[in-house]
């Protein structure tokens, strides 16, 4: 990165973010797209040591991310089989940080849309108070938080977040990659054994305006009781507006305003011997009500007698279970198997066969087998 991209890049951040305060990023309660210390030697290198001392200034405030997930997806459903090559994600994202307490993020993905810019402000001299304001993932469920190079299906999110949190699946609400614009103040408590948030939404999902005039309230605690036991419950209260109609809820007309409310309780484990995390969640959408659980973990295969191949080759594993109307019994049970190669630090292979007893046909929820298999490299710098 030449001098010119790099000091651009930093004061076009820096004046992006004045609109608000920011703080610095937390990953306790979650797997974030955290910094690098090493991207300050990078930076500090590309832009020259003979270059004035504001310009490395500002590349010292500078962190720059990425990554890219693609593969190859065969599936058969209803008789049929389809093959494909696919690019799921190639997110690029900047943390610009501007004082000690102020700091500012931009996050693209070269795939699909803008999906995240927000900054946050420090209030207190610890972790115990941060605002943010912008667009960023919404605090529902365990999952959703999680950066998609962590998680270990392929798929990324059981069926139950997918839908309740806005990630895609849902038609009243659209693709929304479980994002929002809206204000979150969050912190950690306790010598960061809890951890709290609470977001005031649109309600409406990425890059649009709210579509009414009731804003959505979501709630999340978190407690760290050991190290590597992180046990999470969610809450939201919310007031949707159908942006499409759906299958899954045929009462509710293009354009309605309806009532959208969700909860969860699930909790996450992570050592060395092994990976596991479940949830159960329950959504309420008008008169519908839905509800799902799942189950996922990974486990290296020296932990089975190959220590040579050390932590880097891992089982991954997964039971998913979601109603999507409990009234019509669209009921669907998937499970997940395969194997995962981590052949420098978070870059990895994956490979692995999915069963799902229901899907979609021609606007119909069907029960029948669909199998599939996956592969994705995934390539990620910080």
């Amino acid at each position: 990165m030449n001098t010119l991209f790099k000091t651009t890049l930093a004061v076009s951040l820096a004046i992006f973010s004045s609109t608000a305060a920011m703080g610095q990023e937390l990953a306790v309660a979650q797997i974030s797209e955290s910094s690098n210390s090493q991207e300050h030697t990078m930076l500090r290198k590309a832009v020259g040591e003979k270059a004035p001392e504001w310009i490395k200034d500002i590349s010292d405030r500078i962190n720059l991310h990425g990554y890219a997930q693609a593969g190859y997806t065969y599936s058969h459903q209803g008789g049929q089989d389809k093959n494909t090559f696919d690019l799921k994600r190639v997110l690029f994202w900047a943390e610009a940080k501007i004082t000690d307490r102020w700091s500012f993020l931009f996050m693209h993905d070269f795939s699909s849309v803008v999906q995240e810019y927000y900054t946050d402000y420090r209030f207190t001299r610890n972790k115990a108070l941060i605002v943010r304001f912008g667009q960023f993932k919404n605090g529902l469920s365990l999952e959703n938080p999680l950066s998609p190079t962590a998680m270990e299906a392929i798929d990324v999110y059981s069926e139950a977040v997918t839908f309740l949190t806005g990630c895609g699946s849902d038609p009243l609400l659209g693709v929304q990659y479980g994002r929002d614009l809206g204000l979150s103040l969050f912190g950690l408590t306790n010598n960061n054994k809890f951890r709290y948030e609470l977001d005031v939404m649109n309600g409406q999902g990425i890059n649009r305006k709210d579509g009414n005039k009731f804003k959505d309230i979501i709630a999340r605690l978190e407690y760290r009781p050991i190290e590597g036991l992180n046990i999470v419950t969610t809450g939201q209260i919310g007031r949707g507006h159908a942006v499409n109609t759906s299958l899954y809820n045929p009462t509710i007309a293009l354009g309605q305003d309806y009532k959208r409310h969700r909860c969860t309780f699930g909790a996450d484990y992570r050592s060395k011997a092994f990976n596991l995390h479940g949830e159960y969640l329950n959504g309420w959408d008008g008169d519908v009500h839905s509800w799902g659980a799942y189950l996922t973990g990974a486990v290296p295969l020296a932990r089975f007698g190959s220590p040579e191949i050390g932590q880097r080759l891992e089982l991954v594993a997964s039971y998913d279970f979601f109603n999507f109307n409990t009234n019509l019994g669209m009921d669907q049970h998937k499970a997940i198997g395969g194997l995962q190669y981590w052949f420098y630090k978070k870059c990895r292979l994956q490979v692995q066969y999915v069963y799902k007893n229901a899907f979609i046909s021609e606007n119909q929820f069907v029960h029948g087998a669909n199998h599939g298999i996956q592969c994705q490299l995934q390539v990620r710098f910080n």
